[in-house]
C-alpha cells in the first residue's frame, strides 16, 4: 500500500467561515494526487491529511489548500 511513504499530519486552516467551507477543502485535499485520506473539521479550523510522500510533500498540501481559497495556520 504505502510503504514508508505514508505521512499522517494535523494542518491549522485559516480562512474557512462555514461548514461548506470545510466540505470544499476537504474535497479539494481528496482529489490531489498522493492524498488518501482528509477530514476537515470547521469547528476546529484543522485538516487531519494522510498522504503519500513519495507523490506529495507539505508544499503541495499547501497549494491545494491555497487553491481551494484558504490558507495553512501556524
Amino acid at each position: 500500500m504505502f510503504g514508508k511513504t505514508k505521512k499522517d499530519v494535523t494542518l491549522s486552516i485559516l480562512g474557512m467561515h462555514c461548514e461548506h467551507c470545510a466540505a470544499n477543502l476537504e474535497r479539494a485535499l481528496l482529489a490531489a494526487d498522493g492524498v488518501k485520506k482528509a477530514k476537515v473539521s470547521f469547528a476546529n479550523k484543522a485538516a487531519e491529511v494522510t498522504y503519500d510522500e513519495s507523490k506529495i510533500d507539505l508544499s503541495g498540501i499547501s497549494n491545494v489548500v491555497s487553491e481551494a481559497g484558504y490558507q495553512l495556520g501556524d
